[in-house]
């Protein structure tokens, strides 16, 4: 019980923390990727709060680990390989052509915006797609170049 209470107090945190930065609206995010007309800060400064912020915890969950298999990881022996070039570009592009993200997407919902609609649609669609892929590429042994 006291983890799925600690996931919705963090998961209530993040929301909270996405509205009242304003990045739960895509044009604040269309703005900073705008260089050569309106540029705004905005997002860069709520990314600099929430590196702080993460590596703060990181260091706080590091001392206060009783044991080193506790304490927080790199994720190492990952290979940069074409499926994670595939997803951050696709990423990306879906990002920088919509102004949202899958945090301020879900956020946004409760707006009741059609923009975030679509987005959660087909991101949720993408992802169900992806599952597909891994389970053929698993069963058949197919390569592909979108599952790892």
């Amino acid at each position: 019980m006291r983890p799925l209470l600690s996931s919705l107090a963090c998961g209530l945190l993040f929301g909270v923390g996405l509205c009242v930065s304003g990045m739960s609206d895509p044009s604040n995010v269309i703005a900073f990727l705008d260089v050569t007309g309106k540029w705004s800060p905005n997002l860069a400064g709520v990314m600099l709060a929430a590196i702080a912020v993460h590596g703060s915890w990181l260091r706080w969950s590091a001392r206060r680990a009783p044991t080193e298999t506790l304490r927080p990881q790199p994720a190492l022996g990952k290979r940069v390989d074409g499926a994670l070039v595939g997803g951050a570009a696709l990423f990306g592009v879906g990002w920088g052509l919509s102004g949202y993200c899958p945090g301020p997407a879900i956020t946004a919902l409760g707006s009741g915006a059609l923009g975030a609609l679509l987005f959660v649609l087909a991101m949720s669609i993408g992802m169900l797609l992806n599952e597909g892929l891994q389970w053929t590429t698993k069963r058949f042994g197919k390569a592909s170049a979108i599952a790892p």
